[in-house]
């Protein structure tokens, strides 16, 4: 039996696929939970009107803006503590942790201020129309009061990932997540059929049930990582010596991460803009759904790249590389293997499940041709995806980013923009997706294999 003060190094060598089951399966849990709300938010929010959920749409380059840099510094940390585990250096593991709470304070104050100084006319520039402005920035200035509690929240997770804990992160997450479906209605609706039990606020209400049940989901990651010692990194900020070697390590693979999802929201925006310029503003509304679908498919995927981080950085940390070899290969072949059957399913199911969402049938039409096209290309991202999370495990960041550019900024965006100017049919918009999609399976594993080749030969020499 494994002692608190003791890492998870010797379990994870000893049954490499049980590890990365040991992490995805909770991270899976989690994220299935969290699509589940977001699915719910927008059921609630469909109820106010199609007008509503287009404006919230314009919100979502900016919350993947705020995710990818949170996120992508979180990998960083991530994988810097899963490396200094693997090279069984604790003190190391704790100051990286401890780093990242640093980045996390940081972050947090800079994207609150900049949230609530520029969000407005950044949501003009992306697109919002004027009808609709004042809707999306009430959305989005009541969630940048949220946004340090958000961004720490994602920090506070990114280091349980480091060590391999993520049954505690998940269990912590969906407590947040029930609290946020449970205030949903009560924010958003008067509920006047239950005696007027609700505050009315529409999607300020919305914003605001996410930012209440992200500060209590804060508030329990501090009490049992500060208070109750939960984890096996262990913080003393009272004796925290800053490190630049340190800061640069997580930063070496955290900024490429960050730059790659921002400019995945920046290919958001820009899909917006497209849509609503060349197709009109039920494009986007259709497109936003089926956004939200997409991330049902990818738990999966997002769960075994997430157990990838870990498993590949203890291993590469303690210098297995045929431990790498083996769960790179066994963790990219089990997530095309499921998205494949899941995305069988979702094209049999695309009209029942758009017409969960809304009663509109150009939506509807819309969405569905949306995605049981990219049902096509789903399976891809199961190779695409891990092979990214994979780099970030070997402390490779910058992978990541060329890619990302490649796939947004060189292949979907600007066929999309050609389709929608030259007047294609939509579902050429998805199937520059799908390209785009096929493109990064295929850079994404020769990549990986001669980073692994690198490392290994390095390490005999």
């Amino acid at each position: 039996m494994r002692g608190k003060d003791e890492s998870r190094l010797q379990e994870f060598l000893d049954k490499p696929e049980k590890a990365l089951w040991s992490i995805a399966l909770p991270v899976m849990a989690g994220m299935a939970i969290q699509t589940m709300y977001s699915i719910v938010d927008m059921l609630f929010i469909g109820q106010l009107g199609g007008a509503s959920i287009t404006a919230i749409a314009f919100n979502m380059p900016l919350y993947f803006f705020v995710m990818g840099i949170t996120f992508g510094v979180g990998t960083g940390v991530t994988s810097s503590i899963a490396r200094a585990i693997g090279a069984e250096d604790k003190r190391k593991a704790d100051n990286s942790a401890e780093h990242g709470i640093l980045l996390g304070l940081f972050l947090g104050v800079v994207l609150t201020i900049g949230g609530l100084a520029l969000g407005k006319d950044v949501l003009s520039v992306l697109g919002a129309p004027d009808e609709m402005l004042d809707e999306s920035w009430s959305y989005l200035r009541v969630t940048c009061y949220g946004m340090t509690f958000i961004i720490f929240s994602i920090v506070f997770r990114s280091i349980l990932a480091g060590e391999g804990d993520m049954k505690f992160p998940v269990m912590v997450a969906a407590i947040g997540t029930i609290l946020n479906i449970i205030l949903d209605p009560i924010f958003i609706f008067n509920l006047e059929r239950y005696g007027g039990f609700g505050l009315g606020l529409g999607v300020e209400g919305a914003a605001a049930a996410t930012v209440v049940s992200q500060i209590v989901v804060f508030s329990i990651f501090v009490y049992m990582l500060f208070w109750k010692d939960h984890a096996y990194i262990s913080f003393d900020l009272r004796n925290f010596t800053f490190s630049t070697g340190l800061m640069k390590e997580i930063l070496w693979v955290g900024i490429p991460s960050s730059i790659s999802m921002i400019i995945m929201s920046f290919g958001q925006g820009i899909f917006n803009y497209i849509l609503v310029d060349g197709y009109g503003p039920d494009a986007v509304a259709a497109y936003t759904i089926s956004g939200r679908l997409d991330m049902l498919m990818f738990l999966p995927i997002m769960g075994i790249a997430t157990g990838l981080v870990t498993t590949v950085g203890m291993f590469t940390g303690a210098k297995r590389m045929d431990k790498v070899r083996q769960i790179i290969t066994y963790g990219i072949s089990r997530a095309f293997t499921i998205v494949a059957i899941a995305s069988l399913i979702v094209f049999i199911a695309a009209p029942h499940i758009m017409g969960l969402f809304t009663d509109d049938p150009e939506i509807e039409e819309i969405g569905i041709g949306a995605l049981r096209t990219l049902c096509f290309a789903y399976p891809f991202v199961g190779i695409a995806m891990p092979c990214g999370r994979i780099m970030q495990g070997l402390g490779r960041g910058l992978p990541v980013l060329v890619i990302t550019a490649l796939r947004v900024l060189l292949i979907s965006a600007p066929l999309a923009y050609y389709f929608a100017n030259n007047d294609y049919d939509i579902v050429w918009i998805w199937y520059s997706i799908a390209i785009s999609i096929g493109v990064s399976a295929i850079v994404g594993p020769i990549w990986v294999w001669k980073t692994v080749n690198t490392i290994e030969s390095q390490s005999t020499a």
